[in-house]
């Protein structure tokens, strides 16, 4: 395999994406009780719902930014965080739009002031670089992809 300067940064991205959704996983993984409260301050569930979800989202925030650097079930694992990016944006702007004043808790005490456009930003900043990685993983041939069945 050539050294190419796409596949580089490809990486590096990956590996950028994987440290933030481990990072985030392993502060929630950290006070899940907090999350919980985190979660039911955007008022879309029920607490229950905010309980399960603060025990298992950041299993899975972790699991999949392992994946994305270990290249195991990839695709899977893009997958699932741009949907849980654009689940978590659609209810923060749902959530400002009926004025409520939340704090994400996405990142512990260091994301507790920062503003809703700072928030946003970010959000949309990780979800242009995993619809990037997605774009690249779907033009990426497989590595099976090569071989012809035999008829």
């Amino acid at each position: 395999m050539r050294f190419s300067f796409r596949n580089f940064v490809g990486r590096v991205v990956d590996f950028i994406i994987a440290a933030i959704f481990i990072y985030a996983g392993a502060l929630k993984v950290l006070d899940p009780v907090q999350f919980a409260h985190d979660i039911d301050h955007y008022k879309i569930l029920p607490w229950v719902v905010s309980v399960g979800l603060a025990f298992y989202l950041p299993w899975l925030e972790i699991v999949c930014g392992l994946a994305l650097i270990f290249r195991f079930f990839y695709r899977g694992a893009l997958s699932i965080l741009t949907a849980l990016v654009v689940v978590f944006l659609i209810a923060t702007i749902a959530a400002k739009i009926r004025g409520l004043d939340i704090t994400c808790g996405c990142f512990g005490h260091a994301s507790q002031n920062w503003s809703f456009p700072a928030h946003l930003a970010l959000d949309l900043a990780i979800l242009a670089a995993l619809v990037l990685l997605c774009y690249c993983s779907a033009a990426r041939p497989r590595a099976n992809a090569s071989v012809k069945a035999v008829s």
